[in-house]
């Protein structure tokens, strides 16, 4: 059989009527509805100023027609863009698909759409990146996590470009703007009193990445509950990590090789926690019995290892919700007011810190 060339395909479809259905417009919505395309546009970004029988007319049309705006289209001819852009420094890790998740599930409900941004700090035009990115998208609003949130330079870029930003767990300047966060110190105290209830005393910690002011926080955390029991805390059981499962690995074969060996090790994240958990598999150290292990997030791999992983329970997917609705919340023109919204922890106890 001959192939078909492009001009002989299109009279096929033209034949059989199998060329694509022209998009919907709103020009189409207003001409059924019996109205003007401004009217639908305000009855669509839900608009004051729009008699209740035609918002009902409208919404009815909306709804048999399946029109569905384009969220970009949106952002260009009104003065409130539907997008939001949610900002990492690192979309891969696990702490970020928690966080996507939730601020998807809440956008769709109200009728946001959220784009995801990656800022490199240590490539040296991330500036000017980052102005590209905010000249073309024309973002309603943006939400900035762990560890850029902090970064002095970037919240002054969206200022400039006039984006309203929610920060999740800043740690520095944290009235600049409005938050949503966890109390990091007082949930790494409730773990650390957790390994101390359950007998422990020669308990180890790996601390995170020196440029997240969350690992500050947890490492104040841990300090609190021991100076509480009356315990000092001894330097040899204090090991420098960086978030990451290598780090982990070598932060716990320095610890279980050490003369004095810690009876259990709280690494301030679950990535670090499984790091500790293979150097102790390969140290022929049974867990918990020899060593009970506990992390920081809830990260899904968390429940995935063997023994399942002691955490706190980070709320990353509420906190990103919360922050889609400050952002869907705020008026265009609303000054001041810094809303700051805790939200709580939880431990979860699991079986890599007790044998029953």
């Amino acid at each position: 059989m001959s192939p078909v060339g492009p001009f002989r395909l299109a009279a096929l479809c033209l034949s059989t009527g199998c060329l694509p259905m022209k998009a919907l417009t709103i020009k189409d919505v207003a001409r059924k509805a019996g109205v003007s395309p401004k009217t639908v546009s305000r009855v669509i970004n839900g608009e004051a100023h729009v008699r209740p029988e035609v918002r009902e007319t409208v919404t009815r049309v909306v709804a048999e027609m399946n029109y569905q705006p384009n969220a970009f289209a949106r952002g260009l001819s009104s003065a409130r863009s539907f997008l939001i852009g949610l900002f990492f420094d690192d979309p891969a890790c696990s702490y970020a698909n928690d966080v996507l998740l939730g601020a998807l599930e809440r956008a769709r409900g109200l009728g946001r759409h959220v784009v995801i941004e990656t800022v490199a700090l240590d490539l040296a035009d991330w500036q000017e990146r980052l102005d590209e990115s905010l000249r073309g998208l024309k973002l309603g609003g943006a939400i900035l996590t762990p560890p850029i949130c902090d970064c002095e330079a970037l919240i002054a870029i969206f200022e400039r470009h006039g984006v309203p930003v929610v920060r999740v767990a800043p740690g520095t300047d944290v009235d600049r703007t409005p938050r949503v966060w966890m109390d990091d110190r007082a949930a790494a105290r409730t773990m650390t009193e957790h390994l101390l209830a359950i007998g422990h005393r020669d308990i180890a910690f790996i601390k995170g990445n020196p440029g997240h002011t969350s690992a500050q926080r947890r490492w104040l955390g841990f300090q609190d509950a021991l100076h509480a029991a009356g315990i000092d805390c001894d330097d040899s059981m204090v090991v420098q990590g960086d978030f990451t499962f290598r780090s982990g690995i070598v932060a716990a074969e320095a610890l279980l090789g050490a003369p004095r060996r810690p009876s259990a090790i709280f690494a301030s994240n679950d990535e670090m926690a499984l790091g500790v958990m293979v150097a102790a598999m390969r140290a022929q150290v049974a867990v918990p019995q020899a060593l009970a292990i506990a992390g920081f997030d809830d990260a899904q791999l968390a429940r995935m290892a063997w023994p399942q992983l002691t955490t706190i329970r980070q709320p990353n997917a509420e906190m990103a919700a919360a922050a889609v609705s400050l952002l869907a919340d705020r008026h265009p023109d609303q000054e001041g007011g810094m809303a700051a919204l805790e939200l709580p922890y939880e431990l979860i106890v699991r079986a890599s810190s007790c044998a029953d």
